[in-house]
């Protein structure tokens, strides 16, 4: 097992629904990265910002982002990660993409739509939560409004109830995101809520400036470990921040703390496809 992992957080403004450029200015902040990194992090909606016009800018799993992403990825030898409107089967989703360097993709639909912004009227939502895998470290991706909801975060119970050094189901819960500056006391609040509960670090990407709609975002980008401490916080500015993250710092604090052992059983029960 790898004990550390490398991770660039890009927070940044966007160009409204305009695919184009916003490729071209993710690829050269990309270019600029020196310090050697393993996981590129984009906010949500990275092409588009947070649009609610998916029948003009969705695409399909073989479009020009998808292809844009395999080759960064492959040309970098870096993981890929960040959400895009793509459509499937006469559907729309705020799909997050995890493109890998050999151009494997995995991918997560947004569970929960923002309908306080209407996203469910244009979107569908997922159903399934995808953990990724890299170098024996296992990472939850979520997209903005997910955060809001715990149980879909959790660390599962039945990995957890037998023996002493029974691993997590997660080390590292990510958030990709457009949250608006008006509403960042619970941004902050809950991604440390989520580490602190999950023993896990949590990360979370945001965009900073204003969008099509003149809604403002303030960044405030974190990376907080299992006790809640906060590894990194940026607010206001565009930046390109990189951080190595320990297993054995995450392990000390579930083998001093085994409080994952005492968690309540539960299943998840889609009702949406029941």
């Amino acid at each position: 097992m790898n004990t550390s992992l490398t991770f660039t957080l890009i927070q940044t403004n966007l160009h409204w629904e305009d695919k184009a450029a916003n490729l071209a200015m993710f690829e050269k902040k990309i270019n600029s990265i020196v310090d050697k990194t393993e996981v590129v992090i984009l906010p949500e909606m990275f092409t588009t910002g947070f649009s609610m016009q998916p029948t003009k800018f969705a695409e399909k799993m073989d479009g020009i982002t998808l292809e844009w992403m395999a080759r960064i990825a492959s040309e970098k030898k870096i993981i890929i990660t960040g959400s895009i409107m793509i459509e499937e089967n006469g559907n729309y989703y705020n799909r997050l993409i995890w493109m890998l360097p050999n151009g494997q993709i995995g991918y997560y639909d947004k569970r929960h739509l923002f309908s306080y912004g209407n996203e469910q009227n244009h979107y569908t939502p997922g159903s399934k939560r995808l953990i990724a895998s890299v170098k024996g470290w296992k990472i939850n991706l979520q997209v903005c409004y997910d955060l809001r909801f715990p149980v879909w975060a959790r660390q599962t119970p039945s990995t957890l109830e037998k023996a002493e050094d029974e691993v997590a189901e997660f080390d590292v819960l990510l958030y990709v995101a457009n949250w608006p500056q008006r509403r960042m006391h619970p941004w902050k609040t809950l991604l440390t809520a989520r580490a602190i509960e999950n023993q896990c670090y949590v990360i979370g990407v945001n965009r900073v400036g204003n969008d099509g709609n003149n809604i403002y975002h303030s960044g405030e980008s974190m990376v907080v470990d299992a006790l809640g401490e906060t590894l990194y916080y940026k607010k206001e500015e565009e930046d390109i921040f990189t951080i190595t993250l320990q297993k054995e710092s995450l392990q000390t604090v579930r083998n001093t703390f085994p409080f994952l052992k005492d968690a309540d059983n539960f299943t998840l029960i889609n009702k949406a496809c029941e």
